[in-house]
């Protein structure tokens, strides 16, 4: 009975939701290093903002907002291309990461 407990264990935690890369990974791996820079402080263009230390909860909104087409002024076009490949939950901690950026 105990190895079935065991096993049974096993195969449902082989069944769990893999875990979610951490922001600094997603930062790098949804190109965002493309346009905000490596470190988020210096973007490419001047017009593009710098993302290093922004509160989590409003660069979250901005992101989400962008994504669903709420926000469609300035600069939004160019990342609206990029925000299907990010999920909300990525977006969270994509937030959360460029919040604690010194």
């Amino acid at each position: 009975m105990k190895y079935g407990l065991i096993i049974s264990a096993v195969a449902a935690a082989s069944f769990a939701a893999p875990a979610l890369a951490d922001g600094k990974a997603l930062y790098m791996e949804k190109t965002c290093i493309a346009c905000h820079g490596k470190d988020a402080k210096k973007p490419l263009t001047p017009e593009y903002p710098k993302l290093a230390g922004q509160n989590a909860k409003y660069a979250e909104k901005q992101m989400l907002d962008i994504k669903s087409g709420a926000r469609a002024n300035g600069n939004a076009a160019a990342m609206k291309g990029v925000m299907h490949l990010v999920s909300d939950a990525e977006i969270k901690e994509l937030a959360k990461y460029l919040s604690e950026i010194k």
